[in-house]
């Protein structure tokens, strides 16, 4: 299993950007898939997440403003971001987590937000 996410880039704030994850390989059941993301010195934090019942969860800072979606057939998780703000800049990682078969990370994509 491999993930590979793509779309970061640097905005200024206010801006939108899209992060895609394609994952490649056999998965069978998954338990959840969706976005992380992490600043130097701070621990990775939950930003959305779609779980096997198709339910979106999001962290506080991003409820109201990105949206995760789920591409069946592409086998793609993707990440709307809009009205990107500072605080947004991060190294964002995809994450899949299997019934069986553990937890997979992709490399991380940076987005830089500026004021």
């Amino acid at each position: 299993v491999q993930l590979q996410a793509s779309g970061g880039g640097s905005v200024q704030a206010g801006g939108s950007l899209r992060l895609s994850c394609q994952v490649s390989g056999t998965i069978g059941t998954w338990n959840v898939m969706g976005w992380f993301r992490q600043t130097p010195g701070k621990q990775r934090e939950q930003v959305a997440v779609i779980t096997g019942g198709d339910r979106e969860i999001y962290g506080e800072s991003a409820k109201g403003r990105f949206t995760i979606s789920r591409d069946i057939a592409e086998n793609t998780v993707d990440l709307q971001m809009n009205s990107l703000k500072p605080e947004d800049t991060a190294d964002y990682y995809c994450f899949l987590s299997l019934r069986i078969g553990g937890d997979y990370w992709g490399q991380g994509t940076q987005v830089t937000v500026s004021s």
